[in-house]
């Protein structure tokens, strides 16, 4: 039996209410459980922050498609980064949304997916779906796997790759509203959900930004002065964040009729809310395509794709455009990656199908980080490129301390440590272990430090392998066979002491 993830979690971020050490478990447990002091809890303002994923793909440069950083957009040369906006709750509230995730919510939404196993097969993302033989939960490796072999089943085919447009800033409040509602078994959301469902449509956050307060950094004196008194917190209190010059923001999102729309992505309930709004659609595909077409679908939260007759793509596209108006959903078709599957030269190749309806051969299905070309399957170029960037960046890294070290002390040669580095971005760290590690705490005023270890999950390599191994690809591993040299050629870039030149 594998076993089932907990939902209380003991979450390290300053935020602007106290951490919840496993220590104060049983008065949390005893709030969350009770629905009255749910239903009358005053949810705290998120903090607001930007990943940006750094994008070198094809653009259209008025008529010159090139691989770039840059596109054009609105006559404007542009970055081509994609931001994603992150929002993450206190820690009290994130306990809250991730007790009736797990505990309430997610076993009524599995219940309902079990009644139609085409449905349940069909949604693969944020779900804890056992592998063939119980021993772990499926990973996109295992998503990818079935696509990849129901491809090889049919030989001929189309695959559609279709991507919802800002998925979850879009989603129509009334519809989810309705959809928990039914997934709950009730006409109206009882008054503890529907105080979790205000928070998450009409949430207020706190730009993380506008928190670096000293000179665009953390003022991190009057931070030690909180964690001295023990608290992990930007104030001493929510009172003294509104009195503070810190702006609140609220969502503003709308749509065209002016109602407010979309839930902050982050939160530990968000990705099931994004399930289960997507009900409607997922049970649409599967009763007017797979069952009377015989489309296969999986969707991957906002990633879907469907594997079909080349006769079929129009329908498909027609049926998909008028569920997403239904939804209240865009899905921008000419986007839509299609690739044409079928056998040559005693092979199965793939072809992309170009919007003019030509082929262009040997271009792959791009498809949960891994590139399927029908007789080879490899990781996604761009994932392997950034691989390779956190090594040479990271060992850049280092080498700047190096040099700091060496002028502070007045040396003329300093180590790196070797250990590492290869622990992170070689083969020597394919394997799980554990590792020492501290942490500090005050207590009363006093720096009290616990030592404990830490389990070590592996590195993107062990990752690669295991996905090699899964998909039947070894081809991944050939990828990766020169990660060693690049390792050894990019240390002996910089000057460390412990490394050795040519």
């Amino acid at each position: 039996m594998i076993e089932q993830k907990d939902w209380f979690k003991d979450r390290g971020y300053p935020h602007f209410t106290n951490k919840t050490p496993l220590s104060i478990r049983k008065n949390i447990e005893r709030f969350v459980t009770n629905p009255k002091k749910v239903f009358q809890h005053s949810f705290s303002p998120l903090i607001f922050k930007e990943i940006k994923q750094r994008r070198y793909k094809l653009s259209d440069f008025n008529g010159e498609l090139r691989r770039s950083h840059k596109k054009i957009k609105k006559g404007k040369i542009v970055s081509n980064t994609k931001i994603r906006e992150i929002l993450y709750a206190t820690h009290l509230d994130a306990h809250i949304y991730s007790y009736y995730t797990q505990q309430i919510i997610t076993p009524k939404y599995e219940a309902y997916l079990k009644q139609n196993s085409l449905l349940s097969n069909s949604i693969t993302a944020y779900r804890q779906i056992e592998t063939d033989d119980k021993l772990k939960f499926k990973s996109n490796v295992h998503f990818a796997k079935d696509v990849f072999d129901e491809i090889k089943r049919r030989e001929n085919c189309v695959t559609l790759v279709l991507d919802i447009e800002n998925f979850f800033p879009s989603l129509n409040h009334k519809k989810l509203k309705l959809a928990w509602a039914k997934i709950l078994g009730y006409k109206t959301l009882p008054k503890d959900h529907f105080n979790i469902f205000k928070a998450t449509t009409r949430f207020s956050y706190v730009k993380l930004k506008d928190l670096k307060t000293k000179n665009g950094h953390f003022d991190e004196k009057e931070l030690s002065k909180f964690r001295k008194e023990g608290k992990h917190t930007f104030f001493r209190s929510i009172k003294e964040l509104v009195d503070s010059d810190i702006i609140i923001h609220k969502n503003q999102k709308q749509n065209d009729q002016k109602e407010l729309i979309g839930i902050p992505q982050g939160l530990p309930i968000s990705a099931l809310l994004a399930n289960i709004y997507m009900l409607a659609f997922d049970e649409s595909v599967i009763n007017e395509l797979t069952l009377r077409h015989n489309v296969f679908y999986r969707r991957y939260s906002d990633d879907i794709v469907m594997i079909c007759e080349e006769n079929q793509i129009k329908l498909i596209e027609d049926f998909v455009k008028n569920e997403m108006i239904k939804n209240e959903l865009t899905v921008s078709l000419e986007k839509t990656e299609k690739t044409l599957f079928k056998i040559n030269d005693k092979r199965l190749k793939s072809y992309k199908i170009e919007n003019d309806g030509s082929l262009k051969e040997n271009v792959p299905l791009n498809y949960l980080g891994f590139e399927f070309y029908g007789y080879q399957t490899l990781i996604k170029s761009k994932n392997l490129a950034k691989f390779y960037r956190e090594m040479k960046q990271t060992i850049k890294r280092k080498h700047k301390r190096v040099e700091a070290i060496k002028e502070k002390h007045l040396l003329d040669e300093a180590p790196i440590f070797k250990r590492k580095i290869y622990r992170l971005f070689s083969f020597k760290g394919e394997k799980s272990r554990m590792l020492p590690a501290k942490r500090t705490d005050f207590i009363d005023g006093k720096a009290k430090t616990e030592y404990f270890e830490r389990k070590f999950r592996g590195n993107y390599l062990r990752y690669a392998y295991r996905a090699s191994d899964a998909l039947e690809a070894p081809e991944i591993k050939r990828q990766l066979r020169n990660h060693w040299k690049i390792l050894q050629k990019t240390m002996k870039k910089y000057d460390f002491s412990n490394v050795k030149k040519d």
